[in-house]
């Protein structure tokens, strides 16, 4: 099996062969700044599992160990490398993939940085689009 991803302007694609060891909903507080939003759901692959097939995504260190790399052009955060604690394995944002629902989180990892409003998130009031 494969999964094709891509960032949000198309400049950076990928493929990804196999299948996750992992995957995760990530509510650390590195992953909230560095995507802007409450939680990231990663899946980890082995790094052989990756091939970027067009563009070059940029990396920066983002703290310790953590390399983030994203589109340089749009600002789409793509994967996550830790050598340190997770060697050999590349975690990949899900959102960006073509089928984002081919792989759904398994767990929830960091939640002692889980922003506070995010477990009652389902109460809330939902509409199919924006309401009018």
């Amino acid at each position: 099996m494969s999964h094709s991803g891509q960032c949000l302007c198309g400049a950076v694609k990928f493929v990804l062969s196999g299948e996750p060891s992992t995957v995760a909903l990530c509510h650390c507080r590195d992953c909230q700044r560095s995507a802007g939003a409450p939680m990231v759901s990663w899946a980890m692959f082995p790094e052989v599992a990756l091939t970027v097939t067009q563009g070059q995504p940029k990396t920066i260190n983002s703290s310790g160990a953590a390399m983030r790399s994203f589109c340089a052009d749009c600002g789409s955060g793509l994967f996550y490398r830790n050598e340190a604690f997770l060697p050999g394995i590349v975690d990949v944002q899900t959102a960006t993939l073509d089928d984002p629902d081919a792989l759904p989180p398994g767990v929830q990892i960091q939640t002692a940085e889980r922003v506070g409003w995010v477990q009652h998130i389902t109460s809330l009031p939902e509409f199919v689009r924006f309401p009018e």
